[in-house]
């Protein structure tokens, strides 16, 4: 994965625009899974990545070159001035007049390089499971996407529903995954950070309970990976779900599909200071 990455990263630099899903057929995989693959280990969405490398290019030809601001515009594929204006006032702060006149302020976007370092050193808890269809009955909201830290958005929606709705859904779960869940269904691929989300605080329940009052989400049948991990919350959570990327896809044969992510409580201290999860991503053989 690392190859087709910096593969990626080259496709960019060439073209400036990628047809990504072409791209991701020529090297083996999927659209999906190797925008998952980037967003998750350059801390940024691809259409992001591009968008900044394209603009640092261009105010390069601003300060360095004679062209007009629409020649530059185009060549970087902006269809007028206005549109161009917008995104690189967007990524640098400054118009491209102001660029051009004094030199500044600029912030670039270096080219990205991918590298395998020896991780791995933490063996980690994992499982396949094959699933049948899962029915996941509780409480949603939208919800700003939030790449780092917690979500906020995510924890006061949890925090205000009532004590006794939770002991109702507990005794609604049935089957696996079990006991209360986290269910964060996607966004649009390379979704900009702010974008919404829905989140899901519900159980697995079966196809005969009754939900009155509750939001539902269908999920097909199909595989997923579940990784275990204990300690402190929401710290070792976060340090599985980043290692899934840097770790565990990169040296196993198997690669994401569409669908939601799952995280399942299945111990946790009374003040959610340490817990015990399982986080399941749904995947299909590379």
């Amino acid at each position: 994965m690392i190859a087709e990455l910096n593969g990626l990263v080259d496709e960019v630099e060439r073209a400036g625009v990628v047809d990504v899903a072409g791209y991701a057929r020529r090297v083996g995989t999927t659209d999906h899974h190797l925008r998952r693959m980037f967003s998750s280990l350059a801390g940024m969405p691809l259409s992001v990545y591009v968008r900044r490398r394209r603009l640092t290019l261009a105010a390069t030809d601003l300060v360095a070159g004679d062209d007009d601001l629409l020649t530059i515009a185009v060549r970087h594929g902006y269809g007028s001035h206005e549109a161009f204006n917008r995104a690189f006032r967007a990524v640098h702060g400054a118009s491209p007049g102001d660029v051009r006149r004094d030199g500044g302020p600029l912030r670039s976007q270096p080219q990205l390089r991918f590298r395998l370092t020896v991780e791995g050193s933490t063996p980690m808890d994992t499982r396949i499971v094959d699933r049948p269809a899962l029915r996941v009955a509780g409480h949603a909201t939208r919800v700003p996407l939030q790449h780092e830290g917690e979500n906020t958005a995510i924890a006061a929606f949890v925090a205000a529903i009532p004590p006794e709705e939770h002991q109702r859904l507990k005794a609604l779960s049935y089957g696996e995954p079990g006991g209360l869940l986290s269910v964060t269904v996607e966004v649009e691929q390379d979704a900009a950070e702010g974008s919404e989300l829905t989140y899901l605080h519900g159980v697995a329940v079966s196809e005969t309970t009754a939900v009155e009052g509750l939001d539902v989400i269908e999920v097909p049948a199909g595989r997923w990976v579940v990784f275990t991990s204990s300690g402190p919350h929401p710290e070792a959570l976060q340090r599985t779900w980043a290692a899934t990327a840097t770790d565990w896809f990169p040296s196993n044969p198997w690669r994401l599909r569409p669908g939601p992510s799952l995280v399942a409580y299945v111990e946790r201290a009374d003040d959610f200071s340490t817990a015990t999860t399982e986080l399941w991503m749904p995947v299909e053989p590379a």
